[in-house]
């Protein structure tokens, strides 16, 4: 089943002279439940993909349809309600609130949309995790993976259609690189957690489905790994 279509997806920054084409006619589709590595060199257009397929940054022209929504058809307010329940973000930088417990920071999404955590299922992401003896520690009392762990979490608890991961292991050592990616692989394949992940790991990108390589705000190639 079709989780998300890009249709003819374009970015344009400026004007003129100084106009700059991140995205150049971009089309392609997913599956639900495919893990997707986009891969590209700096400057290549993979980020700001990312960031108009999680609704945070809208498209010069083209449509982005997740689960049947043409997503930038909504005004800011359906579009910002859209995001919370139908988008999860992974960032490089973790992006917690300092004054929240990793409880708190998981459930945000949740607390934002005024709808009850269920404790089960929040349960169940903790030890997922690993983080059942740190579910009221502060982000500071944390390490730099447990604090991507938290992210993580916090970005499945609305059960998105969408998991989006922009380098979630660019600031981390290759041990806790490693296990990100586990957990991001396992929520995939857990939970039929349909994935797009950004990486400049050839050995991260590896472990995906499917590979994209963006070039010049182009796709340069698209392989499936595995079915």
């Amino acid at each position: 089943m079709e989780i998300l279509r890009i249709e003819n997806l374009s970015k344009i920054y400026g004007q003129g002279e100084t106009a700059v084409k991140a995205l150049d006619n971009v089309s392609f589709s997913v599956e639900k439940g495919q893990f997707v590595a986009i891969i590209g060199p700096s400057g290549s257009g993979k980020s700001t993909l990312l960031h108009i397929l999680g609704g945070v940054d809208r498209p010069t022209s083209g449509k982005v349809l997740i689960d049947g929504t043409d997503i930038y058809t909504l005004n800011e307010t359906k579009l910002a309600i859209f995001r919370r329940r139908q988008i999860g973000l992974v960032y490089q930088f973790y992006n917690l609130i300092p004054v929240l417990n990793v409880e708190e920071n998981i459930t945000l999404p949740l607390l934002l949309d005024e709808r009850k955590p269920d404790r089960e299922e929040l349960a169940g992401i903790l030890s997922m995790l690993g983080l059942e003896k740190r579910a009221k520690h502060l982000p500071n009392q944390l390490s730099g993976g447990q604090q991507q762990r938290v992210s993580i979490g916090r970005a499945l608890v609305s059960s998105p259609a969408l998991m989006l991961a922009d380098e979630p292991t660019g600031n981390l050592d290759s041990k806790n690189s490693a296990e990100i990616v586990n957990l991001l692989r396992m929520a995939n394949q857990k939970f039929n957690q349909t994935l797009i992940l950004i990486t400049h790991d050839q050995n991260i990108a590896l472990q995906a489905d499917r590979i994209i390589s963006i070039e010049d705000g182009r796709i340069a190639k698209d392989e499936v790994i595995r079915r």
